[in-house]
């Protein structure tokens, strides 16, 4: 598989269960995101939410489009693409970090589409 597809697999990241739930290891220590209300949440906020979903599961729709992938340095990555979501829609952006066979996550951004 190649970069854009391998990440591709990999989104939207926390909505896709097949990839396990050991997200503390998906997750670069150092990893910060901007949601799309414009709110900063750090890496300990993110994991806290998550343990959250998984334990008051329910069902996510949602649909992925529009994928670019672009490589920022070696074994880093910028992976955006198009979500639609219920009734809304945003532009994802995520640094992706290739650590030997594995994947971790340095940042992510969402921006709702007007």
């Amino acid at each position: 598989m190649n970069v854009l597809d391998e990440l591709r697999w990999r989104e939207p990241i926390f909505h896709r269960p097949e990839h396990g739930v050991d997200f503390a290891a998906m997750v670069a220590d150092e990893f910060w995101e901007i949601g799309a209300s414009g709110q900063r949440y750090d890496r300990d906020l993110v994991l806290e939410v998550l343990a959250e979903r998984q334990r008051t599961p329910s069902e996510d729709v949602w649909e992925t489009s529009e994928f670019r992938c672009q490589e920022l340095a070696p074994d880093l990555y910028l992976l955006t693409y198009l979500l639609r979501r219920l009734d809304r829609v945003s532009r994802r952006a995520t640094v992706w970090r290739r650590v030997g066979p594995d994947w971790q996550i340095v940042f992510h951004q969402g921006t709702v589409v007007a």
